[in-house]
């Protein structure tokens, strides 16, 4: 692994400046902005995902390019209403049971957050992990 140097961190930040004078700031700007997204560093995009945590970064498709993708911001694919499993796993790149765990992990977390303090909560199941 290669760290940045002082001059690539200044160029780089330099240049974030540049991009946040024009990036869209709300959801209206958003919306009508050009598609496909040029904003891969969006948390609502689905180019790539950068865990929070640790920085990494995971292209989801790695295959194509931006231009390639049929949808590229996850708030025009929410907008439109429910999908089913299979098309949400296309968009993101996994299975269809996936994205089933996943939803299931979900609402089980929102359930936990419903209940009050002090209340029992109900063990929720972790979902596995799968090798994509």
């Amino acid at each position: 692994m290669r760290r940045i140097s002082k001059e690539e961190r200044a160029e780089v930040s330099r240049i974030l400046h540049e991009v946040e004078g024009v990036r869209p700031r709300t959801r209206d700007d958003c919306r009508t902005a050009e598609r496909p997204c040029p904003y891969v560093s969006c948390k609502y995009h689905l180019y790539l995902d950068v865990n929070p945590e640790t920085g990494s970064i995971k292209i989801n498709f790695p295959d194509l390019e931006v231009w390639e993708l049929p949808e590229t911001c996850a708030l025009d694919v929410a907008e439109r209403g429910g999908i089913t499993l299979e098309d949400v796993g296309e968009l993101l790149n996994l299975t269809r049971e996936r994205i089933r765990q996943v939803e299931v992990f979900g609402l089980e977390k929102l359930r936990e957050a419903s209940n009050g303090p002090g209340e029992a909560k109900p063990a929720a199941p972790k979902p596995a992990a799968e090798e994509e």
